[in-house]
């Protein structure tokens, strides 16, 4: 018989956290597994969260609960969760409902009867999101898409079930700089697809400022593609090309047509334009430079400061 591991990472859940256990309870009565474990990673939350979710694992032992010491974001509460899974499937769903948590009963069946490692969650539609989120969104997923040997299909999400062995292999990738979505292609197996229209939030507002999806698409970026650097590279090449030819013209002009060199305006025009480009690639270096920055350093993805596996020791199921 199989064993369910349900990843939940929360970032200021009180709200949620009750009523996403209490739906997870009469889901899964609807599957066929000998036991299940509901991991509630709490990241950094300022609110009542842990609390909350303490107060349910008194009284379920299914329930178990990591409390980061501060917001370490997303991708390392998944990450941890991931890790205290002992489940030989494990699946990850945010608690604010925009994942649909009854869709675990369509992945449990389709990962446990066809030839599947993961059964993924993708949203076809965007409704409820302004129209700019959704038009940086599509670009982004094209940009990464042609930019990087990884696929991503728009849309994608987080929200998936896996097997034991694809989630061990998923757990040899210990880089402190996470893009989970990237991180699930390049590690390869069987995926298939589930596609859902958008479903509002519990609160309807995401915790995911323009500043903060734009910092996060940076990382993805230059995690997975070393594209931007040759960009870099092509760009001083070809500068350097019509800035030689500039010169002759310049040097011809002044010796066949007795043409003194003026038009300091231009030549000014000029200067902060090569200047400009200059920083900008000097940006886009300093982008790889400070991601090897985070990563010799090998500071913990996490630190955990209160949990329920303090002195707990449980085997992975290793199917």
């Amino acid at each position: 018989m199989n064993i369910l591991s349900l990843v939940v990472p929360c970032y200021n859940e009180e709200k949620t956290v009750l009523s996403l256990y209490n739906e997870i309870l009469k889901i899964l009565s609807k599957i066929s597994i000998a036991d299940f474990e509901m991991i509630f990673v709490d990241d950094g939350s300022t609110d009542n969260t842990l609390n909350t979710i303490k107060e349910i694992s008194k009284y379920d032992e299914h329930i178990k609960y990591i409390s980061f010491s501060r917001n370490f974001g997303k991708e390392s509460a998944i990450f941890a969760g991931l890790e205290k899974s002992v489940g030989n499937f494990v699946a990850i769903l945010d608690a604010d409902f925009q994942d649909p948590p009854e869709l675990l009963i369509k992945m449990y069946n389709i990962i446990t009867t066809q030839d599947y490692d993961c059964v993924a969650a993708r949203r076809i539609s965007r409704s409820g999101e302004s129209f700019l989120r959704s038009f940086l969104s599509k670009y982004f997923y094209s940009i990464i898409n042609k930019t990087s040997k990884i696929e991503i299909l728009e849309g994608t999400r987080d929200y998936r079930m896996m097997s034991r062995l694809m989630v061990n292999s998923i757990l040899e990738l210990k880089e402190s700089v996470r893009f989970s979505k990237g991180i699930f292609s390049w590690v390869g197996y069987k995926t298939k697809w589930i596609e859902y229209k958008n479903v509002t939030r519990y609160n309807d507002k995401s915790k995911w400022s323009f500043r903060s999806l734009f910092v996060y698409s940076l990382d993805a970026i230059t995690s997975f593609s070393s594209v931007p650097l040759s960009l870099v590279s092509i760009l001083g090449f070809i500068l350097c090309i019509i800035s030689f030819l500039l010169i002759l013209f310049v040097v011809a002009k002044n010796i066949f047509f007795k043409d003194p060199v003026a038009g300091y305006p231009s030549m000014i025009c000029i200067i902060l334009f090569i200047g400009s480009i200059q920083l900008f690639s000097i940006g886009i270096i300093g982008q790889y430079l400070s991601k090897i920055f985070v990563e010799i350093k090998r500071r913990p993805i996490y630190l955990i400061k209160e949990s329920s596996y303090r002195g707990e020791t449980k085997k992975r199921c290793e199917k």
